[in-house]
């Protein structure tokens, strides 16, 4: 193989507590660059849903960060940022590459989407900005009183970007209110029995008032606005594997906390069902999020769908790897729970279909066969332990980049 005509794509997740996947990814380009000096390489950092999805897909896009004053889990001010994707699909970045967007930063025609044939923009949205358990500390959390209204206010403020699809990545919840909050703050009323309106920024807690719904009010762009929700679980919105008893616990419910929201979220899913006609309690991925994706899907006619495959359709993944010679991926930790849809199995996936031999270069891998790959070069291996990996993680893995590389050409 002629090394100065190569293209390589590189597409990591994040490796958690270590390195972003921008970081990862630029990391890996460097080891790249040091084996192949002149070839081409596309920058595409992926995500599943999770933490570091939006910097991931501004990142791959060339897009932007945006931000917005919202309210967090208990209704205090904040503010919280997302992402407005690009249309920028990699290009030949040769030469000497630096951490963490110096690719953005280089000058390049392809970045130049054509005003007359660009798609329209699309926002992407991590929940936990706005709703996340993080924000809420160990003696403050309790499902029956945390909301997502500030992801409502901060899916709004994306549609006032001109934003025309909404991306939402909903792990790391701080609550189990049926996404109420999250539909209070784009105009949906819920009624008490006695007509009255009930308070804005409903928890869990708050559903037990629940009689009618009243959808006068809703913004009507989130009606026309294709809404896609990261969900990689399966689980109901009630039952023994629902919301409230799977996640509740987590976010700081005791058991008598944990059957009274169950006993909420049946009573929204009846309201549901017999005020819209919808039936969200049974469906899978309702229970994500304190069910934040039943609600979605109710009111706004949302997806709920696999991360990985959203992401990877909103950063083109699949185009760019047209024509490739080589794609590097990689995570914190390979193992078998990876083949359950982690961002390093949909990398392999789609590469496979367009022919393209895999690398994966974790931090960590266990014992096990992992046929959809070229190669695995793990970070932690011999003398090099977890601790060592994770204070020296930019520059083993770009080690490990190259001695893949120089590998991978040997044999071809």
């Amino acid at each position: 193989m002629e090394t100065n005509q190569m293209k390589v794509v590189i597409s990591p997740d994040s490796f958690k507590e270590c390195l972003s996947a921008v970081e990862a990814a630029a990391a890996m380009a460097q080891g790249v660059l040091d084996v192949c000096p002149q070839a081409s390489i596309d920058i595409c950092p992926m995500a599943d849903g999770g933490e570091g999805t939006v910097d991931a897909m501004v990142a791959a896009t060339g897009g932007r960060l945006e931000s917005a004053d919202v309210f967090d889990p208990l209704g205090r001010p904040i503010r919280a940022h997302f992402g407005v994707l690009g249309h920028w699909l990699g290009g030949n970045l040769p030469g000497e590459i630096g951490l963490a967007g110096a690719f953005l930063e280089s000058e390049n025609d392809s970045r130049q989407a054509d005003e007359h044939n660009a798609e329209p923009p699309a926002a992407v949205i991590e929940m936990a900005s706005a709703a996340g358990l993080h924000l809420v500390p160990l003696d403050k959390r309790d499902p029956l009183r945390t909301t997502t209204f500030g992801v409502g206010k901060l899916i709004l403020a994306a549609l006032d970007t001109g934003a025309k699809e909404i991306i939402l990545g909903i792990g790391g919840s701080a609550t189990v209110d049926a996404g109420a909050g999250c539909v209070q703050a784009m105009g949906v009323k819920f009624l008490d029995k006695h007509g009255r309106i009930l308070q804005a920024g409903l928890g869990g807690g708050g559903l037990a008032e629940l009689a009618d719904i009243d959808l006068a009010g809703i913004d009507p762009r989130v009606l026309k606005t294709p809404i896609r929700v990261a969900c990689d679980v399966t689980n109901p919105l009630t039952g023994p594997d629902g919301a409230a008893f799977v996640y509740g616990p987590q976010k700081g419910a005791t058991a008598e906390m944990v059957a009274q929201l169950e006993a909420n979220l049946r009573r929204f899913g009846e309201v549901v069902r017999r005020r819209l006609g919808v039936e969200i309690e049974t469906l899978p991925g309702a229970g994500a999020a304190g069910g934040l994706g039943a609600g979605l899907v109710a009111f706004v006619n949302a997806k709920l769908e696999r991360g990985v495959e959203i992401v990877a359709d909103a950063v083109k993944l699949s185009r760019r790897l047209a024509g490739a010679d080589l794609c590097l991926t990689g995570e914190g930790r390979l193992d078998f729970q990876s083949r359950a849809g982690k961002t390093v199995y949909g990398v392999a996936s789609l590469a496979a279909r367009q022919g393209v031999a895999v690398i994966c270069i974790p931090g960590q891998a266990d014992g096990e066969q992992h046929e959809v790959f070229e190669s695995v070069w793990p970070v932690v291996t011999g003398d090099i332990n977890v601790e060592l990996a994770m204070a020296r993680a930019g520059k083993l893995l770009r080690q490990r980049a190259a001695q893949a590389v120089r590998v991978f050409l040997a044999k071809t």
